[in-house]
Parts: structure tokens; sequence; C-alpha cells
């Protein structure tokens, strides 16, 4: 059998169990398994345990956990709910400024939690029904919160970006650095949108109506910038070389717990302790679930490694002589496909290795690809059929439909293309911040 045949066979059977409904990490390790049994015969199941414990050895797999138990504690809490009010104090002059509150506090709480879907419930359960009562049509009260969300995995502090770090061997502080600024660039287009959106259809003119003085709006900042600061400290530590990101993530997490504690548990008696159980629960049960995928996407690029099937793809692709433009369009539309089916951790994981040294040979920077691939998958993030966001939405306000929310997302996926446009012409815009603070890489 070929290579090409048998990653085809590989491929057809890892989409067949994900079809059934089994969880990737066990879909990923079956056919894994089985591939090895051709390579190793009987003895494929030494090889599975001694690959398997081996990918989930390095140190810095800690910041994963840690940095999930981060998001964790700031969503158990009331943070949300502050950053949706202070920014709304002081964008409600603005036409559509309840929605822009709404995307600046998802941005905020994503670069905190470093999770959509939590970023999707913690704004949303009080902005959707703020703006629907304010008379925004369901579209946008949703499509804005959704696409918000996805955030999340682009601004540092970023999971996706670690992941990508230990999959590709790159630096964690330079990718947290290249997903920055292109994050708030997202958010200015988001924004962007919003306003025109809301001017065209005569949305927000309430909100002008409705003034705030000067001590009301620095009357909400007190229990969010604190936070703001642990966020600011965190990458202060990171680029700075203080600290390795475990070890940041660590004390980010530490400090996490403690402002929660004080700042919603003592003074504002809004948060229990009894709710500290659940955290450490709900980080325990998404970091076995992160760790399970990573080992075994891990094994599944051992064996399509162990198959030929890696270097065969990867001599094709370099083979074509065409453009790098249209290589790296290719490339962009694989992904895109990629993230319609897969979560973005699995994608991550199973393409990066392989990608890297054909996007690397072709004289594209492993870091801009980073966020481009991470763009890539914030798209897939609120388009179906998985669309984690659109279903954390549809929980939150079951009465708007998918379809609805669909809809009002597109206008923020156009957005995220041009985002990617924007990269491919000024590749500055990821690479700048990296280069400055940390050098040029050798």
């Amino acid at each position: 059998m070929t290579p090409l045949i048998s990653g085809l066979v590989m491929l057809v059977a890892l989409l067949a169990l994900l079809a059934i409904g089994m969880p990737i990490a066990f879909a990923l390790g079956l056919v894994s398994m089985g591939a090895l049994y051709m390579v190793y015969g009987g003895f494929f199941l030494e090889t599975v345990g001694e690959q398997f414990f081996g990918f989930l050895a390095p140190f810095s797999l800690v910041a994963i956990p840690m940095f999930i138990l981060m998001g964790a504690a700031v969503a158990s809490s009331p943070a949300g709910r502050d950053l949706y009010e202070a920014l709304d104090r002081w964008l409600n002059r603005v036409p559509g400024g309840l929605v822009l509150s709404n995307l600046g506090a998802c941005s905020i709480f994503a670069a905190l939690s470093g999770s959509s879907p939590a970023t999707c419930a913690a704004i949303g359960k009080m902005g959707i029904p703020e703006m629907r009562q304010r008379g925004y049509p369901s579209e946008i009260a949703a499509g804005s919160i959704a696409a918000g969300g996805t955030l999340g995995i682009l601004i540092p502090p970023s999971v996706t970006m670690i992941v990508y770090g230990i999959a590709t061997e790159t630096s964690i502080g330079r990718l947290f650095l290249a997903g920055l600024l292109p994050g708030f660039m997202l958010t200015a287009f988001f924004m962007a949108w919003t306003i025109i959106a809301c001017k065209r259809q005569g949305l927000g003119l309430s909100d002008l109506t409705q003034r705030f003085t000067m001590s009301e709006r620095f009357s909400a900042l007190p229990r969010v910038l604190p936070f703001l600061a642990i966020i600011v400290g965190v990458l202060y530590v990171l680029y700075g070389g203080v600290a390795t990101p475990s070890e940041a993530a660590g004390v980010g997490a530490l400090f996490c717990l403690l402002l929660v504690a004080i700042v919603y548990g003592i003074f504002s008696r809004s948060w229990k302790f009894s709710q500290m159980p659940v955290i450490f629960r709900d980080t325990l049960k998404e970091s076995v679930m992160i760790m399970l995928i990573i080992g075994a996407a891990e094994l599944f690029a051992f064996a399509l490694s162990s198959l030929f099937i890696t270097q065969t793809v990867a001599q094709a692709i370099a083979d074509m002589e065409v453009n790098r433009w249209v290589l790296m369009a290719v490339i962009n539309v694989f992904l895109l496909v990629a993230g319609f089916f897969l979560p973005p951790v699995g994608v991550i994981l199973m393409t990066a290795p392989i990608l890297l040294p054909i996007v690397t040979n072709a004289g594209f920077d492993p870091y801009w690809f980073a966020v481009v691939l991470t763009i890539n998958m914030e798209i897939g993030l609120i388009t179906p059929p998985v669309g984690l966001n659109l279903y954390v939405i549809n929980g939150i306000a079951p009465d708007i439909s998918l379809g609805s929310i669909l809809r009002g997302s597109i206008p923020y996926v156009l957005c995220m293309v041009l985002g990617i446009v924007a990269l491919c012409l000024f590749p500055q815009i990821a690479l700048f911040l990296p280069d400055l603070i940390m050098g040029p890489e050798l």
C-alpha cells in the first residue's frame, strides 16, 4: 500500500469515527493504533504507550491547565458583568454603543479566560437580553457575542497559541506577542462594522439619551482594573524574561483565584467560596480533554510519519510549481474547511507539524502563519456544522434560532477574512511586536 493510499484510508476512517459521534481524542487514538499495527505488528502497543506519554511529558504543557484555571476562576465570578457595565458607561454615547460594549467586554474577557465558549457564556448572559430589551435585533445581539467570543483563542494569553508552540517547537512568548496586534485589529474591524450596521438601521439611538456622570463611569472601574493588571503582569513577566510560560500561568491563576475571592467573595459578596471546588472540577475536565487530544493527535502525527505519509504529502506540495501566495491560499482553504468540522486544538495538532515546513520553505514566517491559522480557527468557531460558539449562544438564548445566530455572525466572518488579507499584505501587523520586544529571530 502506497503512503498516499494509507493516508487516505486513515483519513476516511477518522472521518467515519467522528461522524458517528466518537470523541476526537478516541477517534485519533484508535486510527493511530490501527496504523501503527501495520508498521510494528504485535509490538505496536509498546510503541503506543511510549509515544503517547512521551508527548505529554514536556514541562511546558503545565501552562495549559494553569491558564484554564485562570479562566475558570474569572468565569465563575461576575467579572464579565462588571466589564460589560463599565464599558457600557463609557461607550453609551456612540451609535450602537451597547454592541460595542459587548465586543469590548468580549475582547478583554477573552484575554482573561483564553476560552471562546467561556467568553460567549459570560458576556452573552448579560449582553444579549440587554441588547434585545433596547431594541437591537436578535441577529445582531447574538452574532456579535458569538464573533466576539472567538477572540479568546487569539488575544494572549491563549491556550491555542500554547498548543501551536508545543506542536511546532516555537517560542510561546513570541506567539503571544504575534497575536496581540491582530487581536486588536479584529476587534477594531468588528466595532467598525457594528457602527456602520447600527447607523444604517438606526439602532442604538435610544442609548444616546442615557447619560452617565464621570463619577458613575469611574465608579465601575475598581473591580475591573485588578484583572486587567493581571493580564499586563502575565505578559510583562513573559516578555521581560522573568518567567517561563508555565510559571507565568501558575502565578496568574493564583492571583485570579485570590482576586475573585477578595473582590467578589469578601467585598461585594456576589461570589461564594463553595464555588471553588467547581472551578477546580471544570479546570480538570477541560485540561484532561485537551491533554488527551494532544497525546492522541501527536500519536496520529507519529503514525503518519511512520507510514511516510507526512513526508510524501509535504514533498508533493513542495514540488508544486505554483506561486507561494497560491500555495498559501490553498492552505487557508484547507484550514478553513478543517475548522468547520474539528475543534481548533485538534486542527492545530494534526496540521501544524505538517504544514509548518512547507510554509517556512515557501518563505513565510512561522509566527505570522500561527496568527493566520488561528484566525481560520476563529471562523470555524462560528460556522456550522461544529460552530461551538453558535451552540453556546443558542444555549444562553434558546428562543434565538441557530440560523439567526449564523446570519448575525456572517458579517464578522467577512471581517476575519479581511483580517487575513490585511495580514498577507502587511505581515508586520503580527511580527512588529515580537521583533521589537524580543528582537528578530535568527
